[in-house]
């Protein structure tokens, strides 16, 4: 499958499941949403400690599992990804990264943006940057 097919499906969804490798070699898989930019790369927003992260941090190879409209119409993104420190401050690059991934996903304004940074905060939500060097799957439905 073509890198800019694929691209061009999974941009019409925010909703995916991320696959790291853990140290035994094992996959671990984590159900996640997501937020696709022209360019084809990818913003998730992720917790410090959860295994994915921990896991990225180790080995920066991970692959994005995008379903269609039916169990036969799939595409998976292979790639790396970079990860930003933990969110530290309400206003630090981080969480306007994660505002921004929070607005481009719901399509809205969160009800309470003071709340919200300071959750992104003692979270620890980290923006991790997903870039796909290829991908396979069926698009026919």
């Amino acid at each position: 499958m073509e890198l800019d097919r694929a691209v061009e499906f999974a941009r019409g969804r925010h909703q995916g499941v991320l696959v790291t490798i853990r140290r035994d070699g094992r996959p671990q898989i984590s159900n996640i949403s997501y937020l696709m930019d022209p360019d084809g790369s990818t913003r998730i927003s992720v917790t410090e400690d959860r295994a994915k992260t921990k896991n990225l941090r180790r080995d920066h190879r991970a692959e994005l599992y995008v379903v269609g409209d039916s169990f036969w119409q799939y595409a998976v993104l292979d790639g790396t990804v970079q990860l930003s420190p933990p969110a530290a401050d309400p206003n630090d690059d981080v969480v306007e990264g994660l505002v921004d991934i929070y607005r481009e996903i719901r399509g809205e304004d969160h009800p309470n943006w003071d709340e919200y940074r300071a959750a992104m905060i003692a979270e620890r939500r980290v923006v991790l940057n997903f870039h796909p060097a290829s991908a396979y799957g069926l698009l026919a439905s």
